[in-house]
């Protein structure tokens, strides 16, 4: 079951109030003022939340974001290790080996039975002069793989931003349903109880009071289900935030009037051209493609010849044991020092026939960029669809704002004129009942108009950079 996020509205509590009450002695009991105090800590445990915090809490605690910025790190660790791999190698090895029975006297050189320590130690380097510019391009790539992931934490925030304004309207529109539905509700339950009087009065038939009771069990429905979507709203915002389901908070709605000025006289050929230059789901598609043309470079370093200059110094040590007693040996440093011997030399090798491996890398790498150049105009051409789309949508929710408003303040009166005739009995309880349906519709519709045109006047402003705000 979904778990059920309470709304409450903010009490003020004046305890110095309460103090001066309990101290004069009024009707005041020690229960009633501990449990005002424990009411008091509920309230103030009521996290107000505006949509400037909700996008801040999301953008600092989602792990989704944490996720890109950890691939980004990997990134920037294999940027700084093919700079690296510019550097001269330095290695060394010692190699211990101990003999029995017959071998080669590493001092005398003779072949005697005999029990021997020979141990040889090597250091040499190594630096490639030339590999065909190889190392050279893969430090380019990285350095645009690593821009590209640093987009892509931008892509991951963005494509958040939108989630957590979303998420947050719904939830100030299951709070507007909840709330009609329970005025609804208090209607209904008055009609019935109004009908049930007059029952017994004689003055109405069980017809209609089986209406009464059928338009409040279906208010009753109606507010349930609006609980319920109400408090899954709050788990959707709540797990973007990644805050514990235990933790309660209530949002803070925008001001009515600024919807009024929600539209935006730019055009969507202006929003999709700014875009092009801000939005990082084109600059990650444009930096993938970069980074596999340079890919092509690098491939094509495997058809060079590859030159490298070696470097190295080697000697050894040997220790012979006589069961008839120990042999003479020269000292360790001595020998160390007679056996010191160094090498300098140079490598050049040239590729001749190696399965085509290296003209399928080149293709292959040329593969990939033509693909990665299709997604970089797939994602400009979605782009500008949906900011064309975007624009359509917000006159339209507009004019549908605009109409359903005027529809519920004309279901509204014509309710209340209904109310009237019906309370002195000049409309049947089937009229009444259809006029209090029509506006409670007219009313949903009205709130579901209203945040829909919040909710598409703030796509534009997404697309346009803008800080998302109410």
């Amino acid at each position: 079951m979904p778990v059920q996020i309470e709304i409450i509205k903010v009490v003020y509590i004046d305890l110095k109030q309460i103090m001066k009450m309990f101290t004069k002695k009024k009707l005041v009991t020690g229960f009633t003022f501990v449990a005002a105090l424990g009411f008091a800590n509920i309230v103030n445990a009521q996290q107000v939340i505006t949509i400037q915090q909700a996008v801040e809490n999301t953008l600092k605690n989602n792990l989704t974001i944490k996720q890109a910025q950890f691939s980004a790190a990997i990134s920037e660790e294999n940027l700084t290790q093919s700079k690296y791999a510019l550097y001269p190698n330095l290695n060394a090895s010692v190699n211990p080996n101990l003999t029995f029975g017959r071998g080669l006297d590493q001092t005398t050189f003779q072949v005697t039975n005999q029990t021997s320590l020979y141990t040889s130690g090597n250091l040499s380097t190594n630096v490639d002069l030339f590999q065909g510019f190889t190392k050279i391009n893969q430090i380019r790539q990285n350095k645009i793989l690593l821009d590209a992931d640093k987009s892509n934490i931008e892509k991951v925030k963005n494509d958040l931003i939108l989630n957590v304004v979303n998420a947050y309207l719904q939830v100030l529109y299951n709070t507007d349903l909840e709330r009609a539905s329970k005025d609804q509700l208090d209607i209904a339950r008055k009609t019935l109880a109004r009908e049930n009087a007059l029952l017994d009065a004689g003055n109405k038939t069980l017809a209609d009071v089986s209406q009464a009771k059928s338009q409040a069990a279906t208010a009753e429905l109606n507010l349930t289900n609006a609980q319920n979507a109400l408090s899954i709203s709050y788990l959707t915002l709540g797990q973007l935030m990644e805050m514990q389901p235990s933790q309660k908070f209530v949002v803070q709605a925008p001001l009515i009037d600024n919807i009024k000025t929600a539209s935006t006289t730019v055009s969507a050929e202006e929003i999709y051209n700014n875009a092009l230059n801000i939005f990082p789901d084109i600059k990650l598609a444009s930096l993938r493609a970069l980074a596999s043309k340079q890919a092509i470079a690098v491939a094509k370093g495997a058809y060079s010849p590859s030159l490298s200059l070696g470097a190295g110094l080697n000697t050894s040590y040997s220790y012979q044991f006589n069961y008839n007693g120990l042999t003479p040996q020269a000292s360790f440093a001595d020998q160390i020092d007679q056996r010191l011997g160094q090498s300098i030399g140079m490598s050049l090798q040239i590729p001749i026939f190696n399965g085509f491996s290296a003209r399928s890398s080149v293709r292959k790498a040329k593969i990939t960029y033509q693909n990665n150049l299709v997604q970089e105009q797939l994602a400009k051409n979605n782009l500008n669809k949906v900011i064309f789309q975007a624009t359509t949508d917000l006159k339209a929710a507009e004019s549908r704002y605009t109409s359903t408003q005027n529809a519920f303040n004309a279901q509204k009166d014509a309710f209340y004129v209904v109310e009237q005739r019906y309370n002195v009995g000049l409309v049947n309880s089937l009229d009444y009942s259809t006029a209090q349906t029509n506006r409670n519709k007219a009313e949903i519709d009205f709130i579901q108009a209203k945040y829909d045109l919040i909710f598409r006047a703030k796509v534009i402003d997404y697309y346009l950079g803008k800080q998302i705000t109410f």
